[in-house]
């Protein structure tokens, strides 16, 4: 018999306090979920070897919690890239290719996956448009944050109203990179050499993907907030793709980060 607790997502007083335009959203957690094992909990990565059964209805369980039609809660394939997509309905057949999503469509909520990638979820009530994007390093490096807020702006949204908001993502503390990953990052943009601190391991350097993904919003010309989670260092709560790495296991959960507009 399937587990009855409801998931309890954490909520970000920025997006909390646009509620009053029919913006509702949430960062879930592990919590309320029914997969077992190493998925143990709101695993909703249907590209995991978990039982489709449970991603379902953890899938389920979090459009209920937002108040919307399981069909109408969308997702994507996404590839670590800066595509993003117009979604205005449910998406039948295989999922777009992309990294981020905008809809001005009330009732379609928009979610991201995330397992240590940054979930970045996006609002202007006043036009009443929101957006989704999942940012990894490589994706946030590409410009898939910008790419997002262009987007909205086709839609009829204005930077100055935007607000962004970054769910739980792996922390500095847990993120070390080789000598490699730096060079080829500083390659593109020689200013983020701030966001790395050398490693007690000699050569290696820390990264703080959250900070920089909140750098390259606010450079955007946006307000933009850091839950500051960490996936990685929270068990309990997250799937961390990092942590089933070191831990020898032979696969991990997805997280979900959604937003929708209400239907008036």
């Amino acid at each position: 018999m399937l587990e009855t607790v409801r998931p309890e997502p954490i909520r970000s007083p920025v997006l909390d306090g646009l509620a009053r335009f029919g913006v509702r959203h949430g960062f879930f957690t592990r919590g309320g979920g029914v997969s077992e094992g190493i998925y143990r909990g709101l695993n909703t990565g249907a590209g995991s070897n978990d039982e489709a059964r449970h991603v379902a209805e953890n899938r389920r369980r979090i459009a209920q919690s937002l108040g919307a039609q399981p069909d109408r809660l969308v997702t994507m394939h996404q590839v670590h890239l800066a595509d993003v997509v117009v979604v205005d309905g449910p998406i039948a057949g295989e999922r777009p290719r992309a990294d981020a999503m905008v809809s001005a469509t009330p009732g379609l909520a928009l979610g991201v996956l995330t397992a240590d990638c940054g979930p970045v979820l996006f609002a202007d009530a006043q036009a009443g448009v929101i957006g989704a994007a999942h940012a990894g390093w490589k994706g946030a490096l590409g410009g898939v944050l910008e790419a997002t807020i262009v987007a909205m702006e086709g839609l009829g949204a204005a930077r100055r109203r935007i607000v962004a908001v970054l769910g739980p993502t792996i922390s500095q503390s847990a993120y070390e990179v080789g000598p490699e990953f730096r060079e080829r990052f500083l390659a593109e943009e020689p200013d983020a050499d701030v966001r790395f601190v050398p490693s007690s391991n000699e050569g290696r350097f820390l990264f703080d993907l959250p900070a920089y993904i909140v750098a390259r919003l606010e450079r955007a010309g946006i307000e933009a907030s850091d839950l500051a989670r960490c996936t990685y260092a929270d068990e309990d709560r997250f799937y961390s793709y990092r942590r089933s790495v070191h831990k020898s296991e032979p696969d991990y959960g997805r997280l979900m980060s959604a937003i929708l507009l209400e239907e008036n």
